[in-house]
């Protein structure tokens, strides 16, 4: 058999003769061209899909809503830095987690922010074996004191507990000897809705600190600054409606209004906010009111036949009932007291 022909070899000149790589910045300038992006523009920004709860929740304690003494008290208090383990309690949406953390910020400040703050919620596995590894380990670390970027930076590390009504009664326990260990390098800060869930021992250990609902003026101001911030237009009946469906929760009356408006463009209804709520429309509750005030099964029957057709849930039907009833039964004794 015939051996194969070999390659010819590229002489010196034959390399030479070969046009030249063309670099890569060159071939991403070109292929962008051949797109249609001209030299020297960008392509356009994708708008940000960051929720506004995180984008308007405030940074300093300061700027926290309807919590007055709760803001007033640990205002001096952050001016020693020297804070105690505190527990945070109320109503969800009322701003327990933003001063925890705006705490947290004014302290450190964003460099030191995730070496000196633990953070667990609801989320995370919080049972004795985390208490027992993590949160121990975390809280055994000494840390220095040092100012930087104009941060106090005083030498202990915090824990925060969102939401540690939920924890069991073991972890719990188990958590009270680590605070008494390391009190004096880490604090702890408890979030919960139900003070009562809270051991003794814990609760003991901690200042206390309340925060009440927000009433809905409060609710009204800070919705409309978020409006105006958006370009959104939201009419008297639609803020009346936010701020009852929300229920005093500012962080779900934000939810709504951002999810409405994702849904519905800039001009946003009551009926829009009652849509993404998930909330029944209040006419309804009050024809099933009035067919079981008449006495009749069958016309009973047939509202509670359109109720399920239409997929709502019993709960909420039942807090939307109940709601009504007591309006009616105050308003049937503010009746009988002035007749009388």
């Amino acid at each position: 058999p015939h051996p194969k022909p070999r390659p010819p070899k590229h002489s010196a000149r034959n390399r030479d003769s070969r046009p030249p790589l063309a670099p890569a910045c060159a071939v991403l300038t070109i292929s962008l061209r051949r797109g249609g992006i001209r030299g020297g523009e960008m392509a356009p920004l994708v708008p940000s899909s960051q929720p506004w709860v995180e984008k308007y929740r405030p940074r300093q304690v300061k700027d926290v809503a309807h919590q007055e003494e709760v803001v007033r008290v640990l205002t001096n208090t952050l001016e020693t830095a020297d804070l105690p383990h505190m527990l945070f309690y109320g109503p969800p949406g009322t701003g327990k987690t933003t001063t925890a953390l705006a705490i947290a910020y004014q302290l450190y400040g964003p460099e030191l922010y995730k070496s000196r703050v633990l953070e667990l919620n609801a989320s995370d596995e919080r049972g004795i074996n985390v208490v027992r590894t993590k949160i121990k380990d975390f809280a055994a670390v000494a840390v220095g004191s040092a100012r930087k970027g104009g941060y106090p930076c005083p030498p202990y590390k915090i824990i925060i507990l969102d939401e540690a009504d939920s924890m069991t009664e073991d972890a719990q326990n188990a958590l009270r000897r680590t605070m008494e260990t390391y009190s004096k390098v880490t604090r702890f800060f408890f979030i919960c809705n139900y003070i009562s869930r809270i051991i003794e021992p814990l609760a003991s250990r901690c200042a206390k600190f309340r925060f009440k609902p927000l009433s809905e003026d409060v609710m009204s101001n800070r919705i409309l600054h978020i409006c105006n911030e958006e370009g959104l237009t939201l009419d008297a009946q639609a803020l009346s409606t936010l701020s009852a469906i929300s229920q005093g929760d500012l962080r779900r009356a934000i939810t709504y209004l951002q999810s409405a408006a994702r849904l519905f463009g800039s001009s946003i209804s009551a009926s829009d906010l009652i849509s993404v709520s998930g909330a029944i429309p209040e006419d309804i509750v009050k024809s099933l009111l009035v067919a079981c005030k008449s006495g009749e099964f069958d016309v009973a029957n047939k509202e509670v036949s359109n109720i399920i057709a239409d997929g709502y849930p019993v709960s909420q039907l039942l807090s939307q009932v109940s709601s009504l009833l007591f309006v009616y039964i105050d308003d049937m004794m503010c009746h009988l007291l002035f007749s009388s």
